[in-house]
């Protein structure tokens, strides 16, 4: 009856659109209805070891489905100990970490619940501005509350579009479901986002459909293991959050002493003295501290820190803040806030010496030794890194520059002039004086950039000569996770690619350890499988698959997250160290594939970005058609070689260095194409391609030296009567 009258007054005009109006505020829900419909779905998340942090560790997650609760990454963390309270207040285990993506925020758990009720998802891209929405949660820990706003904006945060909330956002909220007026979920709040009380985000439910249509499931106790210290080097820290990622340790938290202090020592006693012991430490708040500690027990020992960006030397002798006793705090010149600083200790049997950056800042009397336990320590909510941590046993054979580097460097040590020296001569001759300062910072300054620049190119140099070598060596002998590294370190100069090396060789060692020594090649090759996708979590990129940090292997195995062509080298790497054979990289136009040919049987093609999926030689032929337009028929593709994989990256790096960088950007990785060729024509066509680079850059004279290569080698396949021109047209 409603809809029949309701078309009368349609045609009537504008009394037809207030009735429609009407009729749809009829339908739609109350924010009373939305919380009662809702509330049974919220679950409390807690990260446990986040005991002291501002947050409390609190959040939101929702049922998605019978035994799956969605919520942000940044609620459980990550290697963490997860608790879960459902809306009847019992508490249940969490079985997997179903999905996770760190560009969206985004996690999904799988529970022991199994009748939980879901809530629905909505189309977010529907929701109009200005929509009626509300959000479900636990705002500072108070459980299953509610708060009623409108979507005001999408906005881009951080490079990903996010839904901008006009509503109250506190951090229990985090991770809670944001529904529109028919109860269906179209975000998932994020109070990581929000700038002011009445002003948050919420990431798109659209988002949260595409996590739950590619999960890569990661059991429980393999996700509480994620960046977990090596135990023969590191012994069990004492309160905060710490964990590897190649090679750096990470912390955060609060320590369960006084002053949230927390520490991480060696698993090995410290040698007799003398000894030192460095570190590079970086804060990410200055009013934090953390650095070495030294001549300690289990809950006594030395420290050396920044602190309020100064040094200090401390003597704890105890868990009270009454038995410390602090030698000094002094302001360095030499410290770099927010910076990398490098910290060394010298123990002798009766005294201490420190430096930060090589130069001296204590030398004290060691009145009492606790112990030989040595290591890292934090204090309060300092979020630090450390790095390089050195033990020496011979203190004097550290490595010093030589006087003749010194000198190339302009190291002429002109005189020190202090503050006092200077101002008399300033307020002497105030104008002169500015303008000679002006005149000598511009010059230190063009000095810097012009260091930084030589240090740059030395160290890009030295990965292009060591690349060239690891390409050089027979396809057996090249390791691609250490190519792969290489091609990873062109840019940041403090990657440590020992590290990773190590860190890929720990997980080969364990899948090793994990296959009975008589498994069959086909039950080895399913144990690596479900080794790397299922226990490990690795998995395509679907969110961020532009990010070069999917190119780079070091971030693919702190994050578990690549392209095609990087996971595959992960898969083929392991593979090779565990001593299977027949497991070749198949490479698909715009994607990649691995192979799996043992003799005497079919070969099988598998998808490590989709978490190593079989594939029909008919869904294969499908990808690589679709990214090249023409039919491709991949059980005719030569399987590619270790050296082809890396030159496929080097070109997938360069490809994105030019669309996020320009030409500059692109220029040092078409160098090492140059570099990496091998042989005439292919060195021809990326000179080629490097001479269009050079020109736009704007420096046509290494523009023409590139061509004048090409007409000199006449490698086969170029058309060298168009090179002359081009050359004729740069003006040579």
């Amino acid at each position: 009856m409603i809809s029949i009258f309701a078309s009368h007054l349609w045609a009537g005009g504008r009394l037809g659109l207030l009735w429609g109006a009407l009729v749809v505020n009829l339908l739609a829900k109350s924010t009373e209805e939305l919380a009662a419909g809702g509330r049974g779905s919220l679950v409390t998340l807690s990260a446990a070891t986040r005991g002291g942090a501002p947050d409390g560790g609190v959040g939101t997650g929702f049922a998605v489905a019978t035994n799956l609760i969605a919520t942000s990454l940044h609620v459980i963390g990550e290697g963490r100990a997860i608790t879960v309270k459902l809306a009847d207040g019992t508490t249940v285990a969490v079985e997997a970490i179903e999905a996770w993506d760190r560009r969206t925020d985004l996690a999904v758990l799988r529970v022991a619940a199994p009748d939980l009720p879901p809530l629905a998802l909505g189309d977010d891209r529907a929701l109009e501005q200005g929509a009626d929405v509300i959000a479900l949660g636990n705002p500072l820990g108070l459980e299953r509350s509610v708060v009623a706003g409108v979507l005001s904006a999408r906005r881009e945060v951080e490079g990903v579009e996010m839904l901008q909330l006009a509503l109250p956002v506190e951090p229990g909220n985090s991770g809670g479901p944001l529904l529109d007026r028919d109860g269906r979920v179209v975000g998932i709040i994020n109070s990581k986002s929000a700038l002011t009380r009445n002003l948050g985000f919420a990431t798109p439910a659209s988002r949260l459909q595409t996590l739950l249509t590619h999960r890569t499931p990661m059991p429980y106790h393999r996700w509480q293991h994620l960046g977990e210290l090596p135990p023969e080097t590191w012994a069990t820290p004492s309160g905060a959050h710490w964990r590897m990622k190649g090679g750096r340790i990470l912390v955060d938290g609060f320590g369960p002493g006084f002053g949230g202090r927390a520490w991480l020592y060696q698993s090995t006693p410290a040698p007799a003295p003398p000894y030192e012991l460095s570190v590079r430490v970086r804060l990410n708040d200055e009013a934090g501290a953390a650095g070495l500690v030294f001549a300690g027990d289990d809950e006594r020992h030395w420290g050396f820190y920044p602190t309020g960006g100064q040094l200090r030397l401390t003597e704890f002798a105890g868990p009270e803040v009454f038995s410390w006793r602090i030698i000094g705090t002094k302001p360095v010149a030499a410290y770099q806030p927010g910076d990398w600083n490098l910290l060394r200790v010298r123990v002798e049997t009766d005294r201490v010496q420190c430096w930060v950056n090589d130069v001296a800042v204590y030398a004290e009397p060691l009145k009492a030794v606790f112990g030989q336990r040595f290591g890292l320590a934090k204090f309060r909510t300092t979020e630090a890194q450390f790095r390089d941590f050195i033990v020496r046993t011979n203190p004097a054979a550290a490595v010093a520059w030589p006087a003749e580097v010194l000198s190339a460097l302009g190291d002429a040590r002109p005189p020190h002039w202090t503050d006092a020296d200077l101002l008399p001569l300033l307020k002497s001759q105030p104008a002169a004086g500015r303008r000679e300062l002006s005149r000598r910072a511009r010059e230190l300054e063009t000095e810097a950039v012009r260091l930084r620049a030589v240090g740059q190119r030395a160290h890009r140099e030295t990965v292009r000569e060591e690349l060239v070598k690891l390409l050089a060596a027979p396809e057996a002998q090249i390791d691609l996770v250490r190519g792969a590294l290489l091609l990873a370190g062109h840019d940041p100069p403090d990657l440590d690619g020992p590290a990773y090396l190590r860190q890929f060789d720990r997980l080969a060692e364990e899948l090793r350890t994990r296959l009975p020594s008589d498994a069959t090649a086909a039950a080895r090759w399913d144990g690596l499988r479900a080794f790397l996708f299922t226990e490990n979590g690795f998995h395509g990129s679907r969110q961020d698959y532009e990010n070069p940090a999917n190119s780079y292997i070091n971030d693919v195995l702190d994050d578990r997250e690549g392209l095609p062509i990087t996971l595959s080298v992960v898969c083929l790497e392991l593979a090779r160290r565990i001593g299977l054979e027949h497991v070749f990289g198949v490479p698909l136009p715009g994607h990649f594939v691995v192979k799996f040919a043992p003799p005497g049987a079919d070969p099988q093609l598998f998808d490590p970005f989709d978490g190593g999926r079989p594939l029909t030689l008919d869904d294969a032929d499908a990808i690589g058609s679709r990214s090249d337009g023409l039919p491709v028929r991949s059980e005719f593709l030569e399987p590619a070689t270790p050296r082809t994989i890396l030159l496929r990256m080097l070109n997938n790096l360069a490809a994105f260095a030019e669309r996020s960088g320009g030409t500059p950007a692109a220029l040092p990785y078409q160098d090492l194409l140059v570099a990496a060729a091998g042989d005439p024509r292919a060195e021809g066509r990326q000179r080629l391609e490097r001479a269009r680079l050079r020109e736009r850059a704007g420096d046509p004279t290494s523009a023409a030296s590139d061509l004048r290569w090409i007409l000199e080698q006449a490698p086969t396949g170029m058309i060298l009567e168009r090179v002359r021109e081009w050359l004729v047209r740069l003006g040579e």
